[in-house]
């Protein structure tokens, strides 16, 4: 018997009661024909499965079945016995003993039987093998990257900590040089931007670097009055390389991003009157400028009321360039400019003998421009 009953339940001999029921209940789910679309060899299976339960299931018909196990591996050993010590030359009761009959379960297979199928040959990489190596490549080269950047950015903050410490310290080359090494390891360092090109602008005078850099610090900001501040300082840089259109248009930029920026406005209105002769617009950013200032309790430019003053002289209006020099002189009584701007006013209504008086008070105080005026127009 090549398959007992519990070679078919998948139980050994001893196994208890429970354990075969739920053997039983495994493969009659697993192999009942229904699910295998009415396949014959499930179905035997199924009703072999289904004969050991009920054999094996009742304790009296298993007792039963078990003594007749033992007595087939019985006649199976002695029958092993037998062979193993027979000779094979050996007789019995005077006739030699046949020569076993080959053990066959059926005839062999013929030449109509057989059949061939090559095994097809296995690829050295699959698609699925390509993905994972490419992915495991791209996870080591984003791992580089990022320790790249994390190494860059903290590089970049400690050479620009340095170069602030220098700032503070008025050691303009050493922090430009910090700044200018922080910039190498991140080149959108908006901060180090800002302060290299502030030491560019007002201690070394290179406009042009320092219009470099603000501009690409522009485009590292998104907060409205700190980009205003930021068009203002390239503005006075443009103003100074000549390029007045481009200066004009970044400080009414400026001055739609953050209305409250007093500088901005001066410094439009000098742009306004010095170098587009636009005498009206001139005035109101002065104007607006020094009003704000006030209304913020700083300090008034005596610069920006002289401008003012010079912008109503060329629109004819004495009377208000009077005021705006008057108050120039109650700040800085000493300023012979203004002495001078005086005198062109009175010169301008005909009030020959003050005009020649103030012409007289700036060459006094030192300003030598008055001289001229004073020789041609006063006896």
């Amino acid at each position: 018997m090549s398959q007992n009953h519990y070679h078919v339940l998948g139980v050994s001999a001893t196994a208890a009661a429970h354990d075969i029921k739920l053997a039983y209940k495994r493969l009659a789910v697993q192999l009942h024909p229904d699910k295998h679309g009415g396949n014959p060899i499930y179905e035997e299976r199924f009703k072999a499965v289904a004969v050991a339960y009920q054999i094996l299931n009742d304790p009296a018909r298993r007792a039963a079945y078990d003594q007749q196990l033992r007595q087939i591996e019985q006649r199976a050993a002695e029958a092993r016995r037998q062979q193993e010590y027979r000779v094979q030359g050996q007789h019995v009761y005077g006739v030699p003993m046949p020569p076993p009959a080959p053990l066959r379960t059926r005839p062999p297979a013929g030449s109509a039987e057989r059949h061939y199928r090559s095994i097809p040959k296995q690829r050295k990489f699959t698609r699925r093998d390509y993905v994972l190596t490419f992915s495991v490549m791209a996870g080591i080269l984003f791992f580089f990257l990022l320790v790249k950047l994390v190494m860059d950015h903290v590089t970049a903050v400690s050479n620009y900590e340095d170069g602030l410490a220098a700032y503070k310290n008025r050691k303009w080359e050493t922090a430009i040089g910090y700044f200018t090494e922080a910039l190498h390891f991140k080149p959108e360092y908006k901060e180090a931007l800002k302060r290299r090109a502030e030491i560019e602008q007002l201690v070394n005078h290179n406009y042009r670097s320092a219009s470099a850099d603000y501009t690409a610090a522009l485009r590292e900001t998104s907060r409205r009055t700190e980009k205003a501040t930021l068009l203002y300082r390239l503005a006075q840089c443009q103003v100074q390389l000549g390029q007045v259109a481009s200066a004009e248009r970044n400080l009414t930029q400026a001055l739609t991003l953050d209305s409250l920026q007093t500088g901005a406005w001066l410094a439009r209105g000098e742009v306004r009157l010095f170098e587009q002769r636009r005498f009206p617009g001139a005035v109101r950013d002065f104007t607006t400028g020094l009003r704000l200032r006030s209304m913020m309790g700083r300090s008034v430019p005596v610069k920006y009321l002289t401008y003012r003053g010079l912008a109503y002289y060329k629109m004819q209006d004495l009377t208000l360039a009077r005021q705006d020099y008057r108050q120039v002189l109650e700040t800085n009584p000493s300023n012979g400019q203004v002495h001078f701007l005086l005198g062109r006013v009175a010169q301008q209504e005909g009030n020959d003998p003050a005009a020649c008086e103030f012409f007289r008070r700036a060459v006094l105080l030192g300003y030598l421009y008055a001289d001229e005026a004073r020789q041609q127009n006063c006896p």
